[in-house]
């Protein structure tokens, strides 16, 4: 059995995102390699993926999918997945209805309501619909966007100039409609789920606010995940296992637990909820969530007894176990 590591790289992206991007799948290739596995490293820097997926052989090769986008066509990773699948190859991680549904954060919004999961009170806004929002703190993200991205202190507003200013910059430099919520202003768990049947609840992560007194300082911007230089990655802190009661606990996991399966996760997913008042807010759904080795996920996953190279090999298995051929041998060998 080969495992081919495919990830996307945009020449566009700057010195420090190239570095890192390399530098995190290098790690994971290597402890692929660790576990035993005959690991391929792929890396996509064009749409032209099918160069890629033609040097292998889909009855023999798990493709470890960690590919987004294709470089330089915005919104395409179901389009990764597509290509993927009709070339008839088994992937780790979600399908791309659920892909396309989490970019969707309106559905995702609607989805959550059927489930009974609580989600902060929002709306797709305008800039001249804003002048009938009231509720402040608000923030503004882009309606169809993952990892945070474009999102900064300055995304938290307290005013009615400033939300249609965050809006118009959403419209015009994103050109996405703009999604407003109430800020919800609490503690934040990140919750990590995998496995398939059946799910399994990761200890959460609660990322710890409490360096930065200012309200709009207080979330997980795009510089917190990705730029080591800035105030947010340096002095946020992530805590594990975080310090929640027993019944608050359970009350956590059940709402991720719900979610997974309303979704129809697979393989692995992380979602991230605010607790305000005793309530838990889901903020985000994370199908394919980041796994790189100093993500919350691994962090998780170590406190449960898994390195990271038993916790990628246990990804690689799930698949596995979706393979017509490699999965036959799997059960056939148990």
């Amino acid at each position: 059995m080969k495992v081919l590591l495919l990830y996307d790289l945009d020449p566009a992206w700057d010195e420090s995102e190239i570095s890192e991007t390399r530098s995190s799948n290098k790690v994971l290739f290597e402890s692929l390699q660790a576990e035993g596995f005959d690991t391929y490293l792929e890396e996509l820097t064009d749409p032209d993926l099918e160069r890629i997926l033609d040097k292998y052989n889909p009855d023999d090769t798990i493709i470890f999918n960690l590919c987004e986008t294709l470089p330089g066509i915005p919104d395409s990773e179901r389009s990764v997945l597509e290509l993927i699948e009709d070339k008839g190859f088994t992937y780790t991680g979600n399908v791309p209805a659920v892909i396309e549904m989490s970019y969707d954060k309106q559905k995702v919004r609607e989805v959550l309501g059927l489930l009974g999961i609580r989600v902060p009170y929002g709306a797709v806004l305008t800039p001249e619909e804003a002048v009938n929002w009231s509720i402040f703190p608000a923030i503004v993200k882009p309606s169809r966007l993952h990892c945070s991205l474009s999102i900064t202190e300055n995304s938290v507003v307290y005013d009615t100039n400033s939300l249609q200013e965050q809006i118009r910059m959403v419209n015009n430099d994103l050109n996405q409609p703009a999604l407003v919520e109430d800020f919800i202003d609490g503690r934040e768990f990140h919750v990590s789920v995998w496995n398939n049947e059946p799910p399994e609840i990761l200890p959460p992560v609660e990322m710890d606010f409490s360096a930065f007194s200012e309200q709009r300082k207080r979330l997980c911007t795009y510089d917190s995940k990705y730029a080591p230089e800035s105030e947010h990655y340096q002095k946020i802190e992530a805590l594990i296992p975080a310090p929640l009661d027993e019944k608050l606990l359970r009350k956590l996991e059940r709402h991720a637990l719900k979610t997974w399966k309303g979704f129809g996760c697979l393989d692995y997913a992380r979602f991230d909820f605010r607790l305000r008042s005793n309530t838990f807010y889901l903020l985000d759904i994370n199908p394919n969530n980041d796994i790189s080795i100093d993500a919350s996920f691994a962090i998780a996953a170590e406190m449960t007894s898994y390195s990271y190279s038993q916790m990628a090999k246990r990804i690689v298995m799930m698949a596995v176990e979706r393979h017509p051929e490699l999965g036959r041998k799997l059960v056939s060998s148990i």
